[in-house]
């Protein structure tokens, strides 16, 4: 009996070893990612090396990668559809990627993940190269703060100003933007930026750009702001073709500012330097162009009669518009609260957002226009654009300063809203409507023939309740080519 006894031990040993590799079996095998592949059918189905990341769909192949529990592109977690899954593909868009704050150890990497194990595969996927557009004072004095402006400023790897190396600065969010402090100058006329895509070379220079004009339908007498880089130094400024005799420049040139003088049609805001000429590609002072709808009787209606705003003229919260324009007012909106009718919205007629010979242009090239006037405070909650088919979104937050500050919002009477189009986004499965990915073209907002109604509301995407209501008017939403 002794000797039964102290086998039982051997036995148990045994039987738990014997069942090891059935688990680990049962597993199955770590996945294996060998090509990142066009989705689009043969002949299309290319492998790729490498790709600017722009939501695109893509084919990873492989084996072993059914029942994924994660997939990463760049350390980016990516949604994906278990009916799209198979033990030797897998169909997965790439998610939108911040890259001014992506973890450089993962960039660069697919990274799969079963129950089985995890694999990296390695892939360049990446933002385009970068380039330089415009530098936001070239007057700056030593130890000022300046910003260079373009696109896909992020991942910077050498950054030189005027031939003195910078090693110390800061990429916005969007890469839209590089900031540092001016060094002491040195003779050299460039500046130089490498980033992980690739280098770009700008000579610095002071020829002025507009960027905005806070006030594009304004009356004779009103103040107004023409915004951009290197407005100094300035011999003529005209405004809609009228001369403006007398103006006051920024000490940085960001900005000149004038009264409107007597205005006799439409024509684009225009400014000499002694450096250079620009002009706005838009006319101001026009709001018949690209008219979506100014509320006129006689010109460009095109309300649907119904929602939550009301048409209004010689309201005087609304000073200096005589026209007739749209008042929107809500009281504060608790979390998820707004919807695109009843008291929240504002609904237009169909019509041609982009001339039908346009509709191929680049999106970038053309922009959403309104005025608006708000006379008090406004904290929370998403003034949100969108078309008929309701897939593309635009969010206005002016308001919110940070992605952890927000600031009550209000304006000196009536002052022009320029969205780009590439501002219109689908919606992020975290953060909502108009945070995703931006349309690619005019089709994808608005259909083949570019034809579509339009709806502005108000949205809370917060859980919490908006700080403030919402109180403000607008008046000639319309589409207009800006570069």
């Amino acid at each position: 009996m002794k000797n039964i006894f102290c086998c039982r031990p051997i036995i148990t040993v045994l039987l738990v070893a014997g069942l090891l590799p059935a688990c680990k079996k049962n597993a199955g095998s770590p996945p294996v990612v060998t090509a990142v592949r066009n989705y689009v059918a043969s002949p299309n189905d290319t492998v790729f090396t490498s790709l600017v990341a722009n939501g695109q769909w893509v084919v990873l192949t492989g084996q072993n990668l059914q029942n994924p529990l994660r997939i990463e592109f760049d350390g980016v977690v990516a949604g994906f559809n278990a009916a799209l899954v198979a033990p030797g593909s897998a169909v997965v868009q790439i998610p939108a990627i911040l890259f001014a704050s992506v973890d450089t150890t993962k960039l660069y990497t697919v990274r799969y993940t079963t129950a089985a194990g995890s694999t990296t595969f390695p892939f360049k996927l990446g933002p385009a190269a970068p380039t330089i557009a415009a530098i936001s004072n070239v007057f700056a004095n030593p130890g000022d703060s300046v910003f260079i402006t373009g696109t896909n400023l992020v991942l910077v790897q050498q950054f030189s100003y005027a031939g003195t190396a910078i090693t110390s600065f800061h990429s916005s969010a969007d890469g839209t933007s590089l900031g540092f402090v001016m060094p002491a100058q040195v003779p050299g006329d460039q500046v130089v930026v490498t980033t992980r895509s690739g280098t770009v070379n700008f000579k610095i220079e002071a020829t002025p750009t507009i960027t905005g004009v806070s006030n594009e339908n304004a009356n004779v007498g009103d103040s107004v702001y023409v915004f951009g880089t290197y407005l100094k130094n300035i011999q003529t400024l005209s405004f809609a073709g009228a001369d403006v005799p007398s103006f006051v420049s920024a000490g940085d040139g960001s900005w000149v500012g004038f009264v409107v003088p007597a205005l006799s049609g439409s024509g684009p805001v225009s400014v000499v330097t002694k450096f250079g000429t620009t002009a706005t590609f838009y006319n101001v002072n026009d709001i018949a162009t690209g008219a979506l709808s100014n509320w006129e009787w006689g010109g460009v209606f095109n309300w649907q009669w119904w929602g939550g705003a009301s048409l209004t003229s010689g309201n005087p919260d609304f000073p200096g518009n005589s026209s007739q324009y749209m008042v929107l007012k809500t009281g504060i909106l608790s979390g998820g609260e707004g919807n695109t009718y009843s008291s929240y919205a504002i609904l237009l007629n169909a019509a041609q957002w982009v001339p039908a010979g346009h509709l191929s242009d680049p999106v970038a090239n053309w922009a959403f226009k309104f005025e608006v006037s708000i006379p008090t405070g406004w904290n929370g909650g998403s003034i949100d654009i969108q078309s008929s088919l309701g897939t593309y979104v635009a969010r206005w937050e002016p308001w919110q300063v940070s992605s952890t500050k927000t600031a009550a919002y209000s304006t000196h009477g009536w002052t022009t809203v320029t969205i780009p189009f590439t501002m219109f986004r689908t919606k992020d499965a975290t953060l909502g409507d108009g945070k995703g990915v931006s349309m690619a073209s005019f089709a994808d907002l608005l259909g083949a023939s570019g034809n579509s109604a339009c709806t502005m509301y108000i949205h809370n995407y917060g859980s919490a309740s908006t700080a403030t209501g919402f109180y403000a008017a607008f008046d000639n939403l319309r589409v207009v080519q800006i570069k």
